[in-house]
């Protein structure tokens, strides 16, 4: 049956805090990443690869796959501080991300360099903006911007999703009467596959833009995801300040490479 739904779905991240007011200096970078879905992938291979990991490793799939969780070893992670098991997981979720089929669009922001500028903003609503843009460029080119494609946030509690909506709004009403984009938030008890994706690949992103000098292994094979990839730099990748004003994005000729996960 015909629907006026678009062939894609995005669930967007974050790395970073947003706050602009007091900044650690040691980590001044803000990262929102979009990761844009097939949804007949996200069907027939994401949902199920992710449940088939948790259930392989505690014999059900309620865990909510979480970066930070992961790295420090806490709550259904303190198995990981065995080294034997800990490779043997990371091997399985390297291996199960390499899998999946999907395109990440991103906007780093140095909120140091933006709250010298004399009218600094808001580094979420200049993120989303840009991350909504380049989302834009996207389904132009797959012929999708007569359809409804919907973005997946995380919830935060209610002021915080009130502020993203209000951002978001406001970006939309400026852009077209009929914004062929939908916000909508998710509350983490969903145990939503495509958000988990999100935030495991958000923060190798983030690390790259803050030591771009140091090596970082994951960053090398995450930005094969990158829409624009190899030439991503300001199109599927985005950096404040910007070296343009529209990016031109070109879309990689596959979406199925490796990525494993920075922990």
């Amino acid at each position: 049956m015909q629907n006026h739904f678009s062939e894609f779905i995005i669930f967007a991240d974050e790395s970073g805090d947003h706050g602009i007011k007091t900044i650690n200096p040691e980590n001044p970078i803000f990262v929102l990443v979009f990761c844009i879905f097939r949804k007949l992938d996200y069907i027939s291979i994401i949902k199920q690869a992710v449940a088939k990991l948790k259930i392989d490793f505690w014999g059900h799939d309620l865990v909510v796959l979480h970066n930070h969780e992961i790295r420090k070893s806490t709550g259904e992670f303190a198995f990981l501080f065995n080294e034997e098991k800990r490779m043997i997981f990371l091997h399985a979720l390297n291996e199960m991300i390499s899998r999946i089929p999907f395109s990440i669009v991103a906007t780093a922001i140095n909120k140091k360099d933006l709250q010298d500028k004399p009218n600094p903003g808001n580094p979420y609503l200049l993120a989303l903006d840009s991350c909504l843009d380049q989302t834009l460029i996207f389904l132009e080119e797959q012929q999708q911007l007569q359809q409804l494609t919907h973005i997946i946030v995380e919830s935060r509690g209610k002021p915080e999703d009130r502020d993203v909506g209000l951002a978001f709004d406001q970006i939309s009403a400026q852009r077209s009467k009929h914004y062929p984009l939908s916000l909508r938030f998710a509350n983490k008890q969903t145990n939503s596959s495509g958000l988990q994706i999100a935030d495991l690949v958000a923060h190798p992103i983030a690390r790259h833009i803050l030591k771009r000098n140091q090596p970082n292994k994951a960053f090398e094979i995450v930005r094969e995801k990158i829409l624009g990839f190899p030439e991503y730099n300001e199109t599927g990748l985005k950096c404040y300040p910007p070296k343009s004003e529209k990016p031109q994005l070109k879309l990689r000729p596959d979406a199925d490479r490796e990525l494993p996960v920075h922990l």
